[in-house]
């Protein structure tokens, strides 16, 4: 295959660029993956370079699994007499270096260490804040996990953390017991993974030396969201003469509220001044006028290297503009019009995203799929991996995996029920650390040795269900090493009899089994790649690797959520000042640059048709007040757009039918409204007033009014029997 055919001028650059620092500023459908895994290929085949060599780092598994199928494709299967190309997340590449690493002992964790998710965190930091006597309720523990995190990411220890307030000094305190908790249960939380890779290659010289001889050669994608401690990964296996390819885009980064800088993208110029420097612009995604809108966008702010985005595709139709009256009428918009387009022909379901800031604007436009009974996908709603059920038999393997895990351990230890209360439980905690265990293994001792000095603890019917307990434990632990993964799974499903307990013959508890088998089948496509494996996949499971094209159906998603998809008919709803941009970044100039890149992230996730929705009137803080448009919208060339003119409410430009399904759609004349903003008209009981606001409902018109002496009413048209006065 020529491996040079088919990319245009950048690209080919690009691509072909002699080793050294390469820096690749890549607009958006630009064409970034290509160039990446071209770049690979042609590594390989034309430069000679060894596929083992070569480290390329993304965010997602979804994105890896992309980029190694296309490199496979272009280069056909990789040679099995040498190391393979290592391909993954910033995240997988650290867990598995900390493994191997873990073995010789110099960290404070072996190489069967688990990884703990959110929950598992925030329920040590829970315990953390009890022994301190401290009131969850007035120190939240998410606020503790979220400055834990920040601190992690700028790679500052517990013993390096400053405290200047309250708050931060309960933070420094926990943090350090917490760090002390996931030793004691031999876990590391996501964080972690890149904190303890960084210190490992900071402070093992001959590690860091044994890498970099390995990846001689690195690529990086979505540069623009690293973090301070990824960018330091990446510059200590690099070392001082690089051959470091990085692809980012500063006008797409995201993702300040967990860490990533886009100024990284300025520290490698400024770090490699020898770098190449290569734009990206031409688009091969969506059409000249969504391109236009997005630039008119982001080339207000200050300080960036401006990129000239130009497609082949045309102009392509104008961006629809509606003003809804509130969010539900909003919801109904859209609901509508992805309807219409379906039945007409244009789209497909899936060709339909609907985007908004936050999780909770969901709400409504749920609602709304469900009153018109169409099926819709969530993505960012309750991961099928932290269902209650999935997350039981997860336990389960991580206490097999590790049975110093005693977050697990404490969910399974009474799931199914066996009636244990919480004075056994504590009995087992004392007694396994007066003996010096972790209470995993404590158990597996009393199951395999017993005698009374281990039993006196506890009541004879909580000692029997220990002793089982630790019975099965014991026997899953030898066995876990020989039965293929599903086995294991299904010996542990058996041995609890966890069926009995989750199916109770309701419809609920069979959807809850059925997820319990599609675990199974989770872990059947890991047997053989065994129990470790498995539980680092599961652990680094992000929203978008669960987006399948199984169901043909909208979905719904944050613009954070968006970042890296691309349909070909987009819905931005919300906005409005204080929603989009969302109020907290009013104070904050970076803030409110980030939330300019947001909006210029999802005007650039179009490829055909932009639907752009706010509501004249907001509920927020459970009142209804009447919002002002983002001014994002004002940014806006009048000429890219159509529909309803900004701030003004107005007939919608098509009424749909309400009772719109995907196999059929009708479209209902509008009713004629006779009253306007600002006219003037008198009420036989309120007096004269001034019409405030005004809104087509089916067949009838409400009417706000501000009366002289009345105040403001709502009235219905009809009814209200209202006298036009003047205007």
């Amino acid at each position: 295959m020529d491996l040079l055919s088919g990319l245009n001028h950048q690209q080919h650059q690009a691509v072909t660029a002699p080793p050294g620092p390469v820096l690749v500023l890549a607009g958006p459908g630009s064409g970034k993956t290509r160039v990446l895994t071209h770049r690979i290929a042609y590594m390989v085949a034309h430069l000679g370079i060894r596929p083992g060599e070569v480290l390329a780092v993304t965010f997602t598994n979804k994105a890896a699994r992309e980029m190694r199928s296309r490199v496979e494709d272009l280069l056909g299967e990789e040679p099995s007499n040498g190391p393979r190309l290592t391909l993954g997340t910033f995240h997988a590449f650290s867990a598995r270096m900390l493994r191997r690493e873990a073995a010789d002992g110099d960290l404070p964790f072996t190489r069967d260490f688990v990884i703990f998710d959110d929950s598992d965190q925030r329920s040590l930091i829970r315990q953390a804040l009890k022994e301190f006597n401290l009131d969850p309720k007035q120190v939240q523990p998410a606020k503790v996990q979220n400055a834990i995190s920040a601190a992690k990411n700028e790679l500052i220890g517990p013993e390096a953390f400053v405290a200047n307030t309250y708050f931060s000094e309960v933070a420094r305190r926990v943090y350090l017991r917490y760090q002390q908790l996931l030793q004691q249960n031999n876990a590391l939380d996501f964080d972690d993974l890149l904190f303890w890779a960084v210190r490992l290659l900071r402070e093992d010289a001959g590690t860091l030396a044994r890498y970099r001889q390995t990846y001689r050669h690195i690529l990086v994608d979505e540069f623009q969201d690293t973090n301070t401690a990824q960018y330091v990964l990446l510059r200590l296996l690099a070392g001082e003469a690089p051959d470091l390819f990085a692809v980012g885009d500063a006008d797409q980064s995201i993702y300040r509220w967990r860490g990533a800088d886009y100024r990284n993208v300025q520290r490698f110029q400024q770090d490699y001044p020898q770098a190449q420097v290569i734009l990206l612009e031409q688009n091969y995604r969506s059409t000249q006028t969504i391109l236009d809108a997005a630039m008119a966008v982001i080339d207000r702010l200050p300080g960036r290297r401006r990129k000239r985005l130009f497609t082949e595709r045309g102009r392509g139709t104008r961006i629809l503009v509606h003003e809804a009256y509130d969010e539900a009428d909003e919801a109904s918009f859209v609901v509508e019009t992805i309807a219409l387009l379906i039945h007409s022909g244009e789209v497909q379901p899936r060709d339909c995203a609907v985007m908004y800031r936050t999780n909770a604007q969901s709400r409504a436009l749920e609602e709304a799929f469900l009153r018109a009974k169409l099926p819709y996908r969530l993505v960012g709603a309750q991961r099928f991996y932290g269902r209650r059920e999935v997350k039981d038999i997860i336990a389960y393997l991580r206490l097999i995996h590790n049975p110093a895990d005693q977050v697990s351990l404490l969910r399974v230890l009474n799931t199914p029920p066996r009636g244990l209360g919480a004075k056994s439980v504590a009995a087992l905690l004392r007694a396994a650390e007066e003996r010096g265990l972790p209470p995993g293994e404590f158990l597996i001792a009393l199951a395999e040795e017993g005698g009374e000095e281990l039993l006196a603890p506890f009541t004879r019917r909580a000692a029997a269900a220990l002793t089982d307990f630790g019975a099965m434990l014991a026997r899953w632990f030898r066995t876990r090493q020989d039965l293929p993964l599903a086995e294991l799974v299904d010996r542990v499903l058996a041995d609890v009899g966890y069926r009995e307990y989750i199916d109770d013959g309701t419809e609920e508890g069979r959807d809850r089994w059925e997820n319990v088998l599609e675990l199974r089948n989770a872990a059947q496509e890991f047997s053989s790649l065994g129990l470790t494996t498995f539980l680092e996949h599961l652990a680094l499971v992000s929203d978008q690797d669960t987006l399948t094209e199984d169901q043909n159906a909208p979905i719904l998603l944050t613009l954070h959520a968006a970042k890296g998809l691309e349909f070909p008919v987009v819905f931005i709803i919300g906005l409005d000042d204080g929603v989009l941009p969302h109020q907290r970044s009013f104070e904050d100039p970076e803030a409110m640059a980030e939330e300019r890149r947001l909006f210029y992230v999802g005007l650039t996730r179009a490829k055909d048709r932009l639907f752009l929705v706010r509501a004249f009137r907001r509920r927020t803080f459970g009142f209804s007040s009447i919002a002002d448009p983002s001014r994002f919208l004002l940014d806006l060339p009048q000429d890219l757009l159509e529909g309803a003119q900004l701030g003004f409410q107005t007939p919608s430009e098509a009424t749909f039918a309400r009772q719109t399904r995907w196999g059929s759609a009708s479209i209902a004349s509008p009713p004629e409204a006779r009253y306007r903003v600002g006219m003037r008209v008198a009420h036989a009981t309120f007096g004269e007033g001034v019409v405030l606001e005004t809104r087509l409902d089916h067949d009838d018109e409400e009417v706000t009014v501000v009366f002289e002496e009345a105040g403001i009413k709502r009235l219905v048209a009809s009814l209200a029997g209202l006298e036009i006065l003047e205007g």
